[in-house]
């Protein structure tokens, strides 16, 4: 059965993703790269929880040496390179359609946790899916009410860096569950954006990364509340979720993150809402009831 708690804090850090845009574009209007933001962040989080870990329980900062490919799986791909390839997605087709392609990764997640930890493949699953993306695909504004596809620059390149960066994606939720099987959410957390940050310090200009941080404490002040408000906070509450849920129902329910970005970019850029995006953001809302209706009837 799954916990209400658990079920909240996934729903609050998707809502903190979906907000990440208004960050990211605001920071690269300054003159932050997506490297360096990806990576700086990275940094910051990790050094953080380390630095806490010592003040007040050093056993979190303990790992098995052996254990360490979850980690570089999670940070390495789960976040460093899904950054590196959505990033480079963006430039090649739309936005919406990007959005749209990254939210195939919970059908890989729900294949992957089948095969890896023997996860039902239910109906309930597959229909709250099925629900969930087709939300998410009107939501986006990927399709219209004439039903005519938006966005023609849409090619086979540009769907499949779509496609593989939904895959990276998606092994940070996967290889989170089997990081959860032996440490806390703090130290995953930790020592997976250690890893992410790591693996990034090469692609970054890191004399041009101060510059910024000097020129104005604005930019540092913007710098660590991405770091905080929307990388360690959101990505400790999902990595607590997946302690009391299965892979496969977290995704559905990070459906939420389009629903919110729509929303955001409705409210601050003033980007048009149409009945079909508001249909989306129904269907989205639908997929969480529909995902639940068999917990429902239990009791």
């Amino acid at each position: 059965m799954m916990n209400k708690t658990a079920q909240l804090l996934i729903v609050f850090a998707a809502a903190c993703w979906g907000l990440l845009g208004l960050f990211t574009r605001h920071m690269a209007a300054i003159g932050f790269t997506f490297a360096e933001m990806s990576a700086s962040r990275g940094l910051i989080v990790s050094v953080c929880l380390f630095v806490f870990f010592l003040l007040t329980d050093r056993e979190k900062m303990k790992i098995n040496p052996p254990d360490i490919w979850i980690f570089a799986v999670m940070g390495g791909v789960g976040i460093a390179l899904y950054n590196v390839i959505y990033f480079r997605t963006m430039q090649m087709i739309t936005l919406s359609a990007s959005s749209a392609l990254l939210y195939t990764s919970p059908f890989m997640v729900t294949v992957l946790s089948a095969l890896i930890f023997k996860d039902k493949i239910t109906t309930q699953k597959v229909a709250a899916l099925l629900i969930a993306f087709t939300g998410c695909v009107l939501a986006v504004g990927l399709i219209r009410a004439d039903g005519i596809a938006v966005g023609g620059d849409i090619n086979v390149p540009g769907i499949l860096f779509g496609l593989a960066s939904a895959l990276c994606f998606s092994q940070y939720t996967v290889f989170g569950k089997v990081a959860l099987r032996k440490y806390n959410a703090y130290t995953a957390t930790a020592y997976t954006f250690g890893m992410a940050g790591v693996s990034l310090v090469p692609f970054c200009d890191w004399r041009h990364l101060f510059m910024l941080i000097g020129e104005s404490s604005h930019n540092a002040m913007y710098l660590f509340a991405f770091a905080f408000l929307m990388t360690l906070i959101p990505f400790v509450c999902y990595t607590k979720g997946l302690e009391k849920m299965e892979a496969s129902r977290a995704m559905v329910i990070l459906f939420v993150e389009p629903l919110t970005s729509t929303i955001a970019g409705r409210a601050v850029y003033g980007e048009a809402l149409t009945p079909v995006k508001i249909v989306g953001i129904a269907l989205i809302f639908l997929s969480l009831v529909v995902l639940n209706l068999k917990r429902t009837a239990r009791k």
